[in-house]
């Protein structure tokens, strides 16, 4: 006879052993709030320095006049304060909800 499974409705160690808040969403702890957030705010920090790195660099503005391309530095510049604004509002976001 083979050995009985435990039904499916009822998993152990699954999402029914969560703790979850009154609105239903999943409640994390402290740490991994921390972490994620620090996550978030530092690659949104990490991407606004390397990328007003790469803005400055003259190699970089020749490099772009040469190639004709369709974006000047003004909408990259853009481009870059939205990317890691939005990261660092991700990070926040996370700490505080």
């Amino acid at each position: 006879m083979p050995p009985t499974t435990p039904p499916a409705s009822a998993p152990s160690g699954g999402p029914d052993d969560t703790p979850v808040q009154k609105d239903g969403r999943n409640k994390d702890c402290l740490g991994c709030r921390l972490i994620g957030s620090a996550a978030f705010i530092g690659l949104g920090a990490y991407t606004f320095i390397s990328g007003q790195q790469q803005l400055r660099g003259q190699a970089f503005k020749e490099a772009l006049t040469r190639s004709g391309a369709r974006f000047g530095p003004v909408a990259r510049r853009a481009g870059i304060h939205g990317v890691s604004a939005c990261l660092i509002g991700l990070g926040v976001y996370r700490l505080l909800m």
